[in-house]
Protein backbone atom coordinates (compact mmCIF):
# COMPACT_ATOMS: atom_id res chain seq x y z
CA UNK A 1 0.00 0.00 0.00
CA UNK A 2 2.83 2.40 0.78
CA UNK A 3 4.31 1.84 -2.67
CA UNK A 4 1.09 3.12 -4.23
CA UNK A 5 1.22 6.35 -2.24
CA UNK A 6 4.91 6.82 -2.99
CA UNK A 7 4.29 6.30 -6.71
CA UNK A 8 1.47 8.84 -6.64
CA UNK A 9 3.75 11.27 -4.79
CA UNK A 10 6.42 10.87 -7.48
CA UNK A 11 3.83 11.51 -10.19
CA UNK A 12 2.77 14.68 -8.37
CA UNK A 13 6.39 15.82 -8.15
CA UNK A 14 6.86 15.32 -11.89
CA UNK A 15 3.67 17.30 -12.53
CA UNK A 16 5.00 20.07 -10.28
CA UNK A 17 8.28 20.10 -12.20
CA UNK A 18 6.39 20.40 -15.49
CA UNK A 19 4.30 23.24 -14.04
CA UNK A 20 7.41 25.07 -12.86
CA UNK A 21 8.98 24.71 -16.30
CA UNK A 22 5.92 26.33 -17.88
CA UNK A 23 5.96 29.12 -15.27
CA UNK A 24 9.66 29.85 -15.86
CA UNK A 25 9.13 29.82 -19.62
CA UNK A 26 6.22 32.25 -19.29
CA UNK A 27 8.31 34.62 -17.17
CA UNK A 28 11.23 34.39 -19.55
CA UNK A 29 8.97 35.27 -22.49
CA UNK A 30 7.70 38.29 -20.57
CA UNK A 31 11.21 39.69 -20.12
CA UNK A 32 11.97 38.59 -16.59
CA UNK A 33 15.56 37.39 -16.20
CA UNK A 34 15.82 33.83 -14.92
CA UNK A 35 18.82 32.70 -12.90
CA UNK A 36 19.25 29.21 -14.35
CA UNK A 37 22.09 28.25 -12.02
CA UNK A 38 20.09 28.91 -8.84
CA UNK A 39 16.70 28.01 -10.29
CA UNK A 40 15.77 25.63 -7.48
CA UNK A 41 16.54 28.30 -4.90
CA UNK A 42 14.57 31.05 -6.65
CA UNK A 43 11.61 28.92 -7.79
CA UNK A 44 9.24 30.16 -5.04
CA UNK A 45 10.06 33.73 -6.06
CA UNK A 46 9.35 32.94 -9.73
CA UNK A 47 6.05 31.27 -8.85
CA UNK A 48 5.04 34.38 -6.91
CA UNK A 49 6.09 36.63 -9.82
CA UNK A 50 4.00 34.49 -12.17
CA UNK A 51 0.99 34.80 -9.86
CA UNK A 52 1.36 38.59 -9.63
CA UNK A 53 1.84 38.97 -13.38
CA UNK A 54 -1.22 36.85 -14.18
CA UNK A 55 -3.27 38.75 -11.58
CA UNK A 56 -2.40 42.01 -13.34
CA UNK A 57 -3.21 40.59 -16.78
CA UNK A 58 -6.35 38.56 -16.15
CA UNK A 59 -7.40 39.16 -12.55
CA UNK A 60 -6.78 35.48 -11.70
CA UNK A 61 -3.59 33.78 -10.47
CA UNK A 62 -3.40 31.47 -13.48
CA UNK A 63 -3.76 27.76 -14.09
CA UNK A 64 -0.07 26.89 -13.72
CA UNK A 65 0.14 28.58 -10.33
CA UNK A 66 -2.63 26.38 -8.97
CA UNK A 67 -1.18 23.37 -10.76
CA UNK A 68 2.22 23.87 -9.13
CA UNK A 69 0.90 24.52 -5.63
CA UNK A 70 -1.63 21.67 -5.63
CA UNK A 71 0.84 19.16 -7.07
CA UNK A 72 3.55 19.98 -4.54
CA UNK A 73 1.17 19.89 -1.57
CA UNK A 74 -0.29 16.61 -2.86
CA UNK A 75 3.19 15.14 -3.25
CA UNK A 76 4.04 16.07 0.33
CA UNK A 77 0.83 14.63 1.76
CA UNK A 78 1.06 11.42 -0.28
CA UNK A 79 4.70 10.90 0.68
CA UNK A 80 3.86 11.32 4.37
CA UNK A 81 0.99 8.85 4.07
CA UNK A 82 3.26 6.42 2.22
CA UNK A 83 5.88 6.70 4.95
CA UNK A 84 3.28 6.21 7.67
CA UNK A 85 2.04 3.01 6.01
CA UNK A 86 5.61 1.76 5.85
CA UNK A 87 5.97 1.90 9.65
Amino acid sequence: MSNLFMALAIICVFWGIASSMVIVSFLSNHGIKINWILLRLFLPKYVDQYRKLKLEETGKPGYWYYSFVVSMISALVLAIIGLLFRI
